[in-house]
């Protein structure tokens, strides 16, 4: 043959890849390469030094004795190819867990084979996902798992608690909804935050708690120092653990939340004058530390504080870590019979929590277990109320003020009025300098109050604001107690 007659390389290439792989897109543009019948998909414009698509199809081409082409030959292939794609049905790639058919949910196990557990109302299984049910989408930080033990009958989960060294019974229960939690692609579950003495193992708890949906490659890292790096490995993987916590920015206090409760990033794209590209994401967190200082109020709401002690027997590092890899399949194959045990339950989700949704796991896990999770849930965040007042004098000021006030009674005033009136009551008759950080403008008065909403709202403080003719007014409302059944009823 001629070499006129010769098809050209990247017509080559195009016609292999197509025979060989699928191709798609997903909702913000991104061309994805999907091997046949395997789930794992990766990016054609990926560039990594392991794992890229044009890799793969590199050595494919030439395992199958068809060639080695030039780097333009096969830019030009994917070029048409990620141009075909832009044509293609969109389909969501996932990292670590995915919503499947008929209700059911995928846990990606990180194995080259592709096997990953299907978590459906019956029960759960070990097979290879449908490429058209699910996607998974691999990254340097996916972790393999070990194959989950079957019939474990809930021994896991009394081996994980041995190793780790949680305070009370409270505890391990929140911490058992957590892992739940994990395991739901679409249920927000709040940071639990590990804290207690020096030595009480915080850090590997909180290792032991990630590699169980992470596999052991799982670990904890230093927070980053700005919000881009922050959202950059969020985005990487499933579970983003935080570790040693011992400050934290009002930036990095937000970024926390919109990780909790999910967000999306909007940001130029690479050479481009006017593309963008968009960044979503939602993922579980997990935080450790001995005290971080002062916790925002809006934070608090999404904590879920987990206390440890220190241990009465000390173990070396190797014999630990050696112990919980041999026990890692039969904790999770245990885990996932709870988890199945659990989403069977049906009850009625409790209306006065921000994480709706925990709340509500917790509610089933107690239905299914009796572990008293929900009202474990409900003193975490009782706790969190004080310590946000404990270090807030704007919030102790407004309390001490509404002591005095009738119950049910309401009071009326403009920001600045307000401002006024608070500054007199926290100086007292010793005039007292105002402490920094305090209020300087009604705005800001108005901004602060806002945010300590929900938390003086646990206490029985009721702060709302709307405008009239007048202008623009600040109304505080100390609450009546209780009816006893009211209390009843919780």
């Amino acid at each position: 043959m001629s070499e006129d007659e010769k098809d050209p390389a990247r017509k080559v290439i195009t016609d292999y890849a197509q025979a060989h792989f699928r191709y798609f897109r997903t909702a913000d543009g991104t061309v994805y390469a999907q091997k046949n019948a395997h789930p794992v998909a990766r990016p054609i414009r990926s560039q990594g030094t392991t794992g890229s698509h044009r890799q793969e199809l590199m050595v494919g081409l030439f395992r199958d004795g068809i060639g080695v082409f030039n780097g333009t030959a096969l830019k030009e292939a994917l070029d048409l190819i990620e141009a075909l794609a832009l044509t293609e049905d969109v389909q969501p790639v996932h990292i670590r867990v995915a919503p499947g058919f008929d209700g059911a949910t995928w846990l990606d196990l990180g194995r080259d084979d592709g096997q990953s557990v299907r978590i459906h109302p019956t029960g759960w299984d070990i097979l290879t996902p449908d490429p058209q049910e699910v996607c998974w989408r691999r990254t340097q930080l996916t972790g393999e798992l070990p194959l989950p033990a079957k019939d474990t009958d809930g021994k896991g989960i009394d081996l994980l608690l041995r190793l780790c060294n949680f305070a009370t019974a409270e505890t391990e229960c929140l911490a058992i909804a957590w892992l739940i939690g994990c395991l739901g692609p679409s249920v927000p579950v709040p940071a639990p935050f590990l804290t207690g003495p020096q030595g009480a193992g915080k850090s590997t708890g909180g290792r032991m708690l990630v590699r169980i949906v992470e596999g052991m490659t799982g670990d904890l890292r230093r927070a980053p120092k700005d919000e881009e790096n922050l959202i950059a490995a969020v985005a990487a993987g499933w579970v983003t653990a935080l570790d040693n916590l011992s400050h934290m920015t009002p930036d990095l206090s937000d970024a926390m939340c919109r990780i909790v409760t999910g967000a999306e990033d909007v940001k130029r794209a690479l050479f481009t004058d006017g593309d963008v590209f968009r960044v979503s994401y939602r993922r579980p967190l997990l935080l450790t530390g001995i005290d971080v200082g002062v916790i925002r109020p809006d934070l608090a709401e999404r904590l879920l504080p987990l206390r440890l002690e220190r241990p009465r027997v000390r173990r070396t590092e190797d014999e630990l870590w050696t112990d919980y890899a041999e026990v890692l399949p039969v904790v999770l194959g245990s885990l996932l019979d709870l988890t199945v045990k659990v989403r069977a339950v049906d009850t009625v989700t409790p209306t006065d929590l921000r994480m709706a949704d925990f709340a509500h796991l917790c509610a089933q896990l107690d239905a299914a277990t009796g572990l008293g999770a929900l009202n474990a849930y409900r003193a975490s965040l009782d706790d969190l109320n004080d310590d946000v007042i404990e270090g807030d004098l704007l919030a102790q000021t407004v309390i001490e003020y509404a002591a005095g006030m009738e119950a049910g009674a309401e009071e009326r005033m403009t920001s600045t009025q307000w401002l006024h009136c608070l500054s007199r009551l926290y100086a007292g008759e010793e005039l007292r300098a105002l402490p920094k950080g305090w209020p300087t403008t009604g705005k800001v008065l108005s901004d602060r109050l806002k945010r300590l909403q929900p938390t003086l709202a646990a206490r029985g403080v009721i702060i709302d604001s709307g405008r009239t003719k007048e202008g623009r007014y600040i109304e505080i409302t100390r609450l009546a107690p209780p009816s006893h059944e009211q209390e009843r009823a919780f």
